[in-house]
């Protein structure tokens, strides 16, 4: 649901990016900087369908944490690799985006690599396929300099064997490792649900969960009423769910289109995300749903994507990323 629009025909032109006569760092050389207590995760595009194409040197400052979207799976079960998309994306080269993700590194920004999307086909369902995806992430770490991964799978999830390889993925990278989920509304309904399990198996090593609000029915939210995407409503009733479901309120986001255009449907203004995080986190701002207690440790919001912001001239990051990121 993540990859939405329409296709458009390629071309965009990309700037070229300023010229360096600093050696380009090493993409493993760079320690992982930790990401803040309230952060705001955006979805960079590998590919052009007709939102603003970026460079990673171009994602907007507001940005916490970047997921390069998307890995690609392989031959072998449950392996992915990355591979750039020059031509779509106006001749950007992978040493430039390896300089560029480095650089993004240093300025603080956590850039990891998210696997799935709408059409993503990652299969992790039994021993070799869950070795197969923690030993190729971790390769792709190790190449890229990605200090981590995100789970956009969206077309099943096993929960044994994803625990599984995300264990053995955070035993490889040792710390630091930055690893948030982007599941649908339906697959975080219940406890019982595979990916509300896996996110409950992981979360000694989870970063957070950004649910995806949007593409969406109607959904029951915590108190057993039922809410219509699109409202404040929606996401605090659904985001109550997480919340009393067991994750901690560090590891609940609320991930919502940059524009109309970013999905096909469930887009809210960012005002109506600022309420959303005002009420979780300070009781104020609610809609006619009021959570019986506050989460003022919630860790921010997410958006699809940095480029269909870019292409709505930056009003979604312009206006969220400074709320998220006084939150207190």
């Amino acid at each position: 649901m993540l990859a939405v629009g329409v296709l458009a025909a390629a071309g965009i032109a990309i700037p070229a990016a300023n010229a360096t006569e600093e050696p380009t760092p090493s993409a493993t050389s760079a320690a992982p900087t930790a990401v803040p207590a309230h952060a705001l995760t955006g979805y960079w595009q590998n590919f052009n369908n007709g939102a603003s194409v970026q460079t990673l040197a171009q994602v907007q400052d507001q940005y916490d944490i970047i997921a390069v979207s998307f890995a690609d799976a392989t031959g072998t079960p449950g392996a992915v690799t990355f591979n750039l998309d020059s031509a779509g994306l106006g001749g950007y080269t992978v040493e430039q985006f390896k300089a560029d993700l480095a650089a993004k590194k240093a300025a603080g920004k956590s850039v990891i690599i998210s696997i799935g999307g709408e059409k993503g086909a990652v299969a992790v369902n039994d021993d070799a396929s869950a070795k197969a995806f923690a030993d190729s992430v971790y390769g792709l770490m190790e190449e890229y300099g990605f200090d981590g991964v995100d789970i956009d799978l969206e077309n099943g999830l096993n929960s044994t064997y994803m625990t599984q390889a995300l264990k053995s993925l955070a035993a490889k990278a040792c710390s630091g490792l930055v690893l948030t989920m982007a599941p649908q509304t339906i697959d975080m309904q219940s406890t019982s649900n595979e990916y509300f399990k896996t996110a409950l198996n992981v979360k000694d090593i989870l970063t957070v969960v950004n649910m995806q609000y949007y593409n969406s029915g109607s959904m029951l939210g915590c108190d057993g009423k039922v809410y219509s995407q699109g409202s404040v409503d929606f996401l605090t009733a659904l985001a109550c769910i997480q919340l009393e479901g067991g994750l901690d309120p560090s590891q609940v986001g609320i991930g919502v289109p940059a524009s109309t255009r970013g999905a096909g449907s469930g887009y809210v203004e960012p005002s109506v995300v600022n309420n959303a995080l005002d009420c979780l986190t300070q009781g104020t701002n609610c809609g006619s749903f009021k959570p019986s207690k506050t989460y003022p440790g919630l860790r921010g919001a997410m958006t699809w994507s940095t480029n269909w912001d870019a292409a709505a001239g930056n009003v979604w990051s312009d206006a969220v990323g400074p709320h998220v990121h006084s939150l207190s």
